[in-house]
């Protein structure tokens, strides 16, 4: 099947992001500068009928122009197998919907290239993926039970509670050992959702920033220090916190070194993932951010850089 130079972007409305900081749109708009037409559309915009997956989608245009960052075309019905690329970068929660998402772009990827590879994503929630690698991780329970947790927290003292499938840093929660909400905040969480959460041993390291690594096709390729706002320990930007400029040490390299090659194996061509001090938290595979921010402080082109791989992959 022939191929025209065309890309379709998976994503949240675009009138909902800031140009000025979004991950999402400097790839876009990397790709406008290559000559690909540039294909706008939500996750329920998907239908699959017979075997062809198809989205409502709008032709896109963006522009660095503050005020005026996009223009989109009338609606129209793509066939995602007679495009190049699909960028699946919808923000999560990783529920249902997204799951099914990655259910209906199996059916046309790797014919099309779909980034991150769908079947990947699904089996790598960003917090569960890090648990293949506890050696790396702070001392870290999944679990329901909350006996255990209790018991978690009588042995490692401070603690951070969180849900397994949240983002941005929202219903992250730090625990004293002399906090008495820990049941509270746990029965709370069972009447939100069936799902376990994640427990992890308090990394005091937090305070001086959780580390963002963005890597390319399994390889670091720059970074930025997130450091908490003042009386909180999310650091995530969502959360408030601060991007300062940083580098990798040492150990970073050590930990991107043991994940890249599966990261790479697995078709996860573009992560982030999160380091504080010397421990990884999460390997994050659905919509990473950091890429302007990087390329302010380091003065590279982060998106160059991606689609450079992704063109080497299509060739």
């Amino acid at each position: 099947m022939t191929k025209t130079k065309k890309i379709a972007v998976q994503m949240d409305p675009i009138e909902s992001i800031d140009p000025n900081t979004d991950s999402t749109f400097v790839l876009a708009l990397e790709a406008q500068k290559r000559g690909y037409i540039v294909f706008h559309y939500l996750p329920e915009n998907l239908s699959l009928q017979n075997g062809v997956l198809t989205a409502r989608a709008q032709s896109m245009l963006l522009s660095e122009e503050k005020g005026s960052h996009y223009t989109l075309g009338v609606h129209e019905v793509i066939d995602l197998n007679k495009i190049e690329v699909v960028l699946m970068r919808q923000d999560p929660p990783f529920d249902m919907a997204y799951i099914t998402a990655t259910h209906m772009l199996d059916h046309v990827h790797p014919n099309t290239l779909v980034v991150n590879d769908p079947t990947s994503v699904r089996n790598a929630p960003e917090k569960l993926f890090a648990t293949l690698y506890p050696d790396l991780m702070p001392p870290t329970i999944v679990t329901s039970d909350t006996e255990q947790i209790k018991d978690f927290r009588d042995k490692y003292g401070d603690i951070i509670v969180k849900p397994l499938y949240g983002n941005g840093g929202a219903g992250v929660f730090h625990l004293s050992p002399e906090d008495k909400n820990l049941n509270a905040l746990l029965e709370i969480f069972k009447e939100r959702s069936k799902e376990p959460v994640m427990v992890q041993a308090f990394i005091q390291d937090v305070k001086k920033g959780d580390k963002r690594i963005i890597l390319i096709d399994g390889e670091p390729v720059g970074a930025i220090n997130r450091v908490p706002p003042a009386g909180d320990v999310r650091a995530n930007m969502h959360a408030g916190g601060k991007p300062l400029k940083t580098t990798l040490t040492k150990r970073d390299l050590e930990i991107c070194e043991t994940i890249g090659p599966e990261l790479k194996y697995r078709g996860l061509i573009f992560t982030g993932i999160d380091v504080i001090g010397d421990y990884l938290t999460e390997i994050n595979v659905t919509s990473p951010t950091g890429i302007q921010e990087i390329n302010l402080f380091d003065k590279i082109k982060l998106e160059s850089q991606f689609w450079d791989t992704i063109e080497s992959k299509l060739s």
